[in-house]
């Protein structure tokens, strides 16, 4: 916490060319009054875990208010605290649906190791934009400042983050144009009683003929392709408290949503996007 309000002081990111000057420090306050007990609960918690999964809980998420604007940095770790969800901590996110040629959808089943959810399935990739403690190290794109995926110009930074981590999980390999963006949406949700997610989380839809996918077991148990009728069973399968099969919230709540309206027209997607609109579901 004292990172984050340190940096909401009067701190500048840059942003693509222009530099973010983030002056809303009270609006985290209240996170450092019960940070400290939940911190000590949290790492208590982690000590059992994969090393690297918790590891990759210190990567430092884009922490943004409800209209999308950016109001600081925290960890993914303290992202993901309940305590600090339940005080309004948001952040932002991105789900990936990647289509083959015949418009079958790829899944994965995340690893064990994962900390939330683990072994539950969701949509292709889903993650987060990061904040690069070493920017200009990382990712080659100039000065020492640079944020590359915080630029929001055309959504260029989710759809470069996008790139980053379906390479990492799947060893998948596509470009930033390959990407369509559809829409946001806003949603919480619970992991267990400590973990949980509250996100903006952008939708990324994208259709390639041939991949070739090299799981990182660390972050991946399982994956295939599915058919519209075989996700509807999924989903009904998941909904059977007696069953052994679970999906994630987030790709629970886009499929009741969305998901089979923007699958019908994967062809024409056009008519879906919507560049403006925050969808908040339940």
């Amino acid at each position: 916490v004292s990172f984050c309000l340190k940096l909401l002081g009067r701190t500048k990111l840059a942003v693509g060319k222009r530099p973010v000057t983030a002056t809303t420090a009270t609006v985290l306050r209240s996170f450092s009054r019960t940070m400290s007990s939940a911190q000590l609960d949290a790492d208590a918690l982690l000590s059992g875990h994969d090393a690297t999964q918790v590891q990759l809980m210190e990567e430092k998420c884009i922490l943004v208010n409800r209209s999308d604007q950016v109001i600081g940095l925290e960890s993914k770790k303290n992202c993901h605290l309940n305590v600090n969800i339940e005080k309004g901590m948001l952040h932002r996110a991105f789900s990936i649906f990647l289509f083959d040629q015949q418009n079958r959808l790829l899944l994965q089943q995340r690893a064990s190791e994962k900390i939330t959810f683990p072994d539950f399935w969701t949509n292709t990739c889903c993650s987060h934009p990061i904040y690069f403690e070493q920017p200009g190290e990382v990712s080659g794109m100039g000065a020492a400042d640079y944020q590359p995926e915080m630029e929001t110009k055309e959504n260029i930074g989710i759809k470069r983050a996008a790139v980053r981590k379906l390479d990492h999980e799947l060893g998948i390999k596509l470009q930033e144009s390959d990407f369509t963006f559809i829409t946001k949406i806003l949603y919480k949700a619970p992991s267990s009683g400590i973990w949980g997610e509250h996100e903006i989380d952008y939708i990324l839809f994208a259709k390639k003929p041939e991949i070739t996918a090299v799981p990182n077991l660390n972050e991946v148990r399982d994956f295939r392709y599915f058919t519209i009728e075989e996700v509807k069973a999924l989903v009904d399968s998941a909904s059977d408290e007696a069953g052994s099969v679970k999906i994630t919230p987030w790709f629970g709540l886009i499929v009741k949503h969305f998901l089979f309206k923007w699958w019908n027209d994967v062809d024409a997607l056009d008519q879906h996007i919507d560049l403006n609109s925050m969808h908040e579901i339940k």
